[in-house]
């Protein structure tokens, strides 16, 4: 049994999502979360402007000795995750579980995926499941608004389903029937999506498929824990609202928040 704490870092509060996820697959383990949200977004960032931020997101998290790196962060999992060195620490990031639930649900091949710029221009997903899957037809829709919306809390009403359409029609006239949730900011808008795509469509939220895949390597590593979960937050600003952002994420009370100059690591 391996007690040292698990490390999650994302560009903002998306990543709660996979901690959420982690919660529940792994209730014993402790997790230490850091938002980067003072330099969020990261999908609008140089590909060396990420790899330089995920950096310093990762030597922040050793510093708590963590036994595992989730790489929570669909843009830093596509732009920064192959560049960075390995190391005794392992990584694990959330392009590959969503792209193999992708491929091992989808009925007749036509996959969407949605993320920011930044994963979109990478082709990291398109890649991902052509590797699984070679005659699969990929379709990608960048999805800039969705991270605002989600950072501010305003995930419902016409305006969020208005912008959520004009992102999904060129899609749907595609005829997806599957449709890869490439951000882990994307899942808090899960039921607008699902309701603008119809429940012909089969959703696959990376966070989810994340912990799954966390949950396999942690056995196979022999690093898995099974003593009393516990959870530290930390990120790089704190808003006025960030606790309740922070709960509309992670679909529990954050109580402590502790802020870290990142630039600093």
């Amino acid at each position: 049994m391996d007690k040292r704490p698990i490390g999650v870092f994302d560009s903002g509060l998306g990543g709660l999502t996979v901690v959420r996820s982690i919660l529940r697959a792994l209730p014993g383990e402790k997790v230490v979360y850091f938002g980067d949200t003072a330099r969020i977004p990261y999908g609008s960032k140089s590909p060396d402007t990420v790899l330089r931020y995920s950096e310093q997101n990762i030597r922040f998290l050793k510093t708590h000795r963590v036994k595992f790196v989730v790489v929570a962060c669909n843009t830093a999992s596509s732009l920064a995750l192959p560049r960075l060195r390995p190391g005794r620490i392992p990584f694990l990031g959330v392009i590959e579980p969503g792209a193999q639930a992708a491929v091992a649900i989808t009925r007749t091949g036509v996959i969407g995926v949605i993320g920011t710029e930044g994963t979109v221009r990478s082709k990291a997903y398109p890649q991902a499941i052509h590797r699984l899957f070679p005659k699969a037809r990929i379709f990608q829709q960048a999805c800039p608004l969705f991270v605002p919306l989600v950072e501010e809390g305003r995930v419902r009403g016409p305006v969020v389903e208005e912008i959520a359409r004009g992102y999904l029609r060129p899609l749907l006239s595609r005829k997806i029937d599957t449709l890869v949730l490439g951000c882990t900011h994307y899942p808090i808008l899960k039921p607008v999506l699902q309701r603008i795509v119809g429940p012909k469509v089969r959703i696959i939220d990376s966070a989810d498929e994340t912990a799954k895949t966390l949950e396999m390597d942690l056995n196979l590593r022999n690093l898995r824990s099974q003593g009393r979960g516990s959870q530290e937050y930390y990120v790089s600003d704190i808003s006025a609202r960030f606790k309740e952002q922070a709960q509309l994420c992670l679909g529990r009370p954050v109580h402590r928040v502790r802020r870290v100059p990142i630039e600093k690591f």
